[in-house]
């Protein structure tokens, strides 16, 4: 067998730098198995590769562990409802007081309606630039997804945020029926504020008071959420109550609930926040200490 010649030498070299090339450049969007979970993470695999992968342990909470917070469960109960159904809905931001059950409430609204097609997509913010190739992914699917974006908030000048604005109300291309995005935030409008901005605020002759464009262009994203539900911090008898429904859900007697309820306050004062993040924490420990001795 002849020697390999220059042309061939040559053929070789480029056939192995377009193949590098290849393994650099953007790649569509490959669907997952839709059977394997009723939730999925999107992850980005390198500069190029990104991919949805199936939550092998989907959180188990329900509507009937969330505990305090009726009237903001309410609204996300009607809405996801609506969306499931088939009816319109909107999008939802969930903002206010930390540990007070926003993100729990969405992961609530998923065991609820699974069983009707309703299927979650967990995409980070640092990803949401890659909200398009999802929804056009998902757009001809039987299902009905909901693209949660956990604790978001964004600095100014930040790609996704674009992203994010266009996909809710700004895009040529419709909004597809089959999506919404629920978000959570302890920022009321996703963008940190500054006094000097208020500085830009303008006054009219009648006393109307009109935001300086910097405000106006925060604003203009939280207001693209339909529904906007607000959380509170918790008072000591609300800690008290969601601490009490905890350490029964874990088997404790109602003279062990009542027992440990200076303990749950101390728990409280010494993180400096009632919730029901808090709450849970407490319980968890209580009951395992109790449990260890």
């Amino acid at each position: 067998m002849s020697a390999a010649g220059p042309w061939d030498r040559l053929i070789d070299r480029i056939e192995a730098v377009l193949t590098r090339w290849e393994a650099v450049l953007p790649q569509p969007l490959a669907e997952p198995d839709w059977g394997a979970s009723v939730a999925f993470r999107f992850r980005q695999r390198g500069q190029a590769h990104g991919v949805l992968e199936p939550v092998r342990q989907v959180s188990h909470i329900r509507w009937d562990d969330l505990h305090e917070i009726d009237g903001q469960k309410e609204k996300i109960q009607r809405n996801t409802q609506q969306f499931v159904r088939g009816l319109p809905a909107n999008n939802v931001l969930l903002t206010g007081a930390r540990g007070t059950g926003k993100s729990s409430l969405v992961k609530a609204c998923l065991n609820a309606y699974a069983d009707q097609g309703l299927r979650l997509i967990e995409v980070d913010k640092a990803d949401l630039v890659n909200l398009p190739d999802i929804v056009d992914m998902v757009s001809s699917r039987p299902e009905r997804f909901i693209v949660f974006c956990d604790d978001l908030s964004f600095e100014d000048g930040e790609l996704g945020y674009k992203a994010l604005k266009s996909m809710l109300d700004g895009s040529v291309s419709a909004a597809s029926p089959n999506v919404l995005i629920y978000a959570t935030s302890n920022r009321r409008h996703l963008l940190p504020e500054y006094h000097k901005e208020n500085l830009a605020y303008t006054h009219t002759e009648d006393g109307e008071v009109h935001p300086g464009e910097a405000v106006e262009e925060k604003i203009s994203l939280s207001e693209r959420f339909g529904l906007w539900v607000s959380f509170y911090p918790f008072s000591q008898d609300e800690y008290l109550t969601v601490v009490g429904a905890w350490l029964q859900a874990m088997g404790l007697n109602a003279q062990e609930i009542e027992a440990a309820r200076a303990p749950a306050l101390v728990w409280a004062l010494e993180r400096g926040s009632r919730s029901g993040r808090v709450a849970h924490q407490f319980a968890r420990d209580h009951v395992g200490s109790r449990s260890a001795l």
